[in-house]
């Protein structure tokens, strides 16, 4: 496949200050010349780990998805088993960990399945997405702030979610729509 067509950045960076820090994330606020050649205040969130989302998948084509409260929207969500990983560690290594943590599992297999940028018009935020096979049963290691329920579901059920909109977390739909399309060609 032919990559898409690229431009350089029309925008120009005049002053930036940070605002808040904390041990996840930076808030910074940017004065810019934007592209039409005015003055732009931008905020921009910086993430100190990156987000590390897993989908286990069984033999018979089964995943696991963790259900837990999320304080900012307010709301009970559904979503594949994910975390964030320090920005100097091995993704994979965050990945393997997460599972365990979350789902009790361990896998003998791993594949890279996707990137992505989450919200990328004010974070710099980055994805990544892997399918864990060859799957072995453990003990959950939920963290402190982890209130979570577990289901097993064939991924036909968890795509049908997404479908209805049960399931509404950026990166859990677009991994198990991804994932799925994969499986089908």
């Amino acid at each position: 496949m032919k990559p898409l067509k690229t431009w350089p950045n029309p925008w120009q960076l005049k002053h930036s200050r940070p605002v808040y820090d904390n041990a996840w994330l930076r808030l910074d606020e940017d004065e810019v010349i934007n592209p039409g050649g005015g003055i732009s205040h931008y905020g921009k969130v910086l993430f100190k780990n990156i987000a590390i989302g897993i989908i286990p998948l069984d033999a018979d084509n089964n995943t696991w998805l963790v259900g837990q409260y999320r304080y900012v929207p307010d709301r009970y969500s559904w979503e594949i088993p994910m975390g964030g990983g320090p920005l100097h560690i091995d993704p994979l290594d965050s990945a393997k960990r997460e599972l365990k943590e979350e789902t009790g599992l361990s896998a003998d297999g791993w594949q890279e399945l996707m990137h992505l940028h989450t919200s990328n018009s004010v974070t710099d935020e980055r994805s990544i997405v892997y399918v864990a096979r060859g799957l072995h049963e453990g003990k959950t290691e939920f963290g402190e702030t982890e209130d979570l329920q577990l289901i097993k579901l064939p991924l036909e059920e968890a795509v049908a979610r997404v479908m209805s909109g049960e399931i509404t977390d950026a990166i859990s739909v677009a991994s198990l729509l991804a994932l799925a399309r994969q499986l089908e060609t």
